[in-house]
This record gives structure tokens, C-alpha cells and sequence, in this order.
């Protein structure tokens, strides 16, 4: 699918809010109301608007601290990955699990309540896993922006 100018600008308004109306979405980038409800299907019909979500401020969520570990393996096979993603999916402190390519073989955002429960999920999630070399936290100070959506 070619996305043009338009798909643009729809698709912009929709990051800033995905609660907007058709018609005022149609408004905002000049379209009729139709025309722009068929280029929203037509975006999700090919896959480039994924879905709709609600995004949590974690602080009201009881998830004040939040942290971005680096995690390095001992083993690179495919098991130790999939044993240690298996892990992430079911922690509910890992709110991101990427694999990255660099000096560590994964980027973790950890959300938890306090220093305490960060220091719970090190020890109890993290310290407990068979392939698991190194780990380093960068604990988040302030978000200037943030745009996860």
C-alpha cells in the first residue's frame, strides 16, 4: 500500500487521539467524512493501523518506577531465547521485551510500584533465569517525550 500525504495526516491525528470522530478526523485533514472513513478501513484493512489502545500513565497504575534493563545471555541458541522470552511474557513487570542487536540480547522496560518491587523482580525474575549473564538498569528519571502508543 502507497501511504500518501493524506494517510499522513490521518494517521497523525490518530496517534494524538484515537478517540476522535470520523467526522472531525475528516475535518482536520480536509476530507468528507466518507472519503476518510474508507482511507481508515483501507489503512487497517492493510495492516498499517494495527489496532486501538489505551495507553495507562503507569504512576495511576500502581507502577511508579520505571526502568530499562539490558539483559546479556550466556547461551545465544535459539532455546535460551525463547526459554528467557517465555519468562518476559509472563512477568507483569516487563512491559517491553525487545531483542536487540549490540552488547546485550535484550532491551527490557520494567514498570513496578517502588525501588522494592524492582529489586523483587531483579532477584526473583531476572536472577533466576538459567541463561541469564548480565543485567544493567537505567532507571527512568523523567520522560520529556514519550510517544509508545
Amino acid at each position: 500500500m502507497k501511504i500518501d500525504t493524506i494517510d499522513r495526516r490521518i494517521l497523525q491525528a490518530l496517534k494524538q487521539d484515537g478517540k476522535i470522530s470520523n467526522v472531525q478526523l475528516a475535518q482536520r485533514v480536509d476530507l468528507s467524512p466518507s472519503a476518510c472513513l474508507r482511507r481508515v478501513q483501507e489503512l487497517e484493512k492493510n495492516g498499517v493501523i494495527k489496532g486501538y489502545r489505551v495507553v495507562t500513565a503507569p504512576e495511576h497504575m500502581g507502577k511508579g518506577f520505571v526502568a530499562y534493563v539490558t539483559v546479556g545471555l550466556s547461551s545465544h541458541t535459539k532455546a535460551a531465547q525463547e526459554g528467557f522470552e517465555r519468562a518476559m511474557l509472563v512477568a507483569g513487570e516487563v512491559a517491553e521485551c525487545h531483542n536487540i542487536a549490540g552488547s546485550f540480547e535484550y532491551l527490557l522496560r520494567v514498570e513496578t510500584s517502588d525501588l522494592a518491587s524492582y529489586k523483587r523482580f531483579h532477584t526473583d525474575v531476572l536472577g533466576t533465569q538459567t541463561h541469564v549473564s548480565a543485567i544493567a538498569t537505567h532507571i527512568v528519571m523523567n520522560s520529556s517525550k514519550d510517544e509508545r502508543g
